[in-house]
């Protein structure tokens, strides 16, 4: 486990020099590119999806924002909105974005198939976008996200692992996200590729705005199908709807292992506690500075050859230039290796209260 932590550290190490090399290529860069004139002086919107999900507003904006002012000596303007999971009003804010002549759109779409107009009409108005953590449709000019049939795989293993010798005579219920969002899909089908076949999936849903609420509406519908003790394990696509579930397990009295993924504070103190098994770890950090690292070159005119070195393909666009960050599977016994070595928490805005016991069982500090 400690070498996965190094890695995605190593990782995040790679992108941040990437980024060193590129913000500095910029002399030669061809002279037709209206924001290439404009050297640090660049206008960049970044638009999120939501605010139920802990890590937009905690990690991903004030990263990203750092970032930018890092790579253009604080003189880049950022003008930031989140959508609050309404497409509608995220068409509304990329709108005001193109009214307000940023010169490149770093966009995490609430609904990455009814954003592709306005990435359209963006363009159209000479606006470079940065597809962020989601590959929204449409012309987009870069993209940056996890392995996310990766993520997928990466429970799925988790919960196998959980579930050992008594998964082939077992069911379980899967969690997906909501179907709005390409990434749900993308976890949905790494996970299907890990389970199918070696236990039965007695109920799955795809859950409504990634709403925890709704997620807790989903399991209580599950375990009346099919009887509380008739369920193994459940595959929660996220954090967030892993404490609707868990709230729906303890009412029923059923103690099962439950998946997630983005390591949200509340996540790993259920993980320390033991009322969660697991979660997936994406170090934000390296996911952020490929956002604004390839935000600024675009507004500037410059190549990302130097930052992105993957390609992905969505329905509507060949090819992109992307950066793509590993993950590790977060468990007790990596906590002190991951989350804390990596500065994301201390030991004790984990520890409070009545996980403190528990932490010091599992030496976490």
């Amino acid at each position: 486990m400690r070498r996965a932590a190094v890695a995605v550290a190593a990782g995040a190490m790679a992108v941040s020099l990437a980024a060193c090399g590129s913000a500095k290529e910029s002399g030669d860069k061809s002279e037709s590119s209206g924001s290439a004139a404009k050297g640090d002086n660049i206008k960049v919107g970044l638009l999120l999806p939501e605010n139920k999900t802990a890590r937009y507003e905690k990690f991903d904006r004030p990263l990203i924002e750092k970032k930018i002012k890092e790579l253009t000596d604080n003189k880049a303007t950022i003008q930031y909105n989140n959508a609050r999971q309404d497409a509608n009003l995220q068409a509304q804010q990329v709108d005001t974005m193109i009214t307000n002549k940023v010169d490149v759109l770093i966009l995490d779409a609430v609904d990455a198939k009814a954003i592709k107009n306005s990435v359209q009409k963006a363009v159209d108005a000479g606006i470079k976008v940065v597809a962020y953590d989601r590959l929204a449709e449409g012309p987009i000019s870069a993209y940056t996200s996890f392995d996310n049939v990766e993520v997928g795989r990466t429970q799925g293993k988790a919960l196998l692992e959980a579930l050992g010798d008594k998964a082939k005579d077992s069911q379980i219920v899967m969690m997906n996200g909501s179907v709005t969002d390409p990434n749900a899909a993308q976890f949905k089908q790494g996970a299907h590729e890990v389970l199918d076949g070696k236990v039965k999936v007695g109920k799955e849903f795809d859950t409504k705005e990634w709403s925890p609420d709704n997620a807790n509406a989903n399991m209580e519908a599950a375990i009346s199908a099919l009887g509380k003790n008739k369920i193994a394990g459940v595959y929660s696509a996220n954090d967030g709807m892993a404490g609707g579930i868990i709230t729906a397990l303890k009412a029923a009295g059923i103690d099962v292992p439950v998946t997630g993924q983005d390591a949200e504070l509340a996540g790993v103190q259920r993980i320390v506690s033991g009322e969660q098994y697991m979660s997936v770890y994406k170090p934000y950090a390296p996911e952020a500075a490929a956002a604004a690292e390839m935000a600024v070159a675009l507004a500037k005119g410059e190549s990302l050859d130097s930052i992105a070195k993957d390609k992905v393909s969505s329905g509507s666009a060949k090819d992109v230039p992307s950066v793509l960050v590993p993950v590790t599977s977060l468990t007790k016994d990596n906590i002190n290796d991951t989350v804390i070595k990596d500065g994301v928490y201390t030991a004790a805005e984990i520890c409070t209260g009545k996980y403190k016991a528990a932490c010091d069982k599992l030496g976490i500090k």
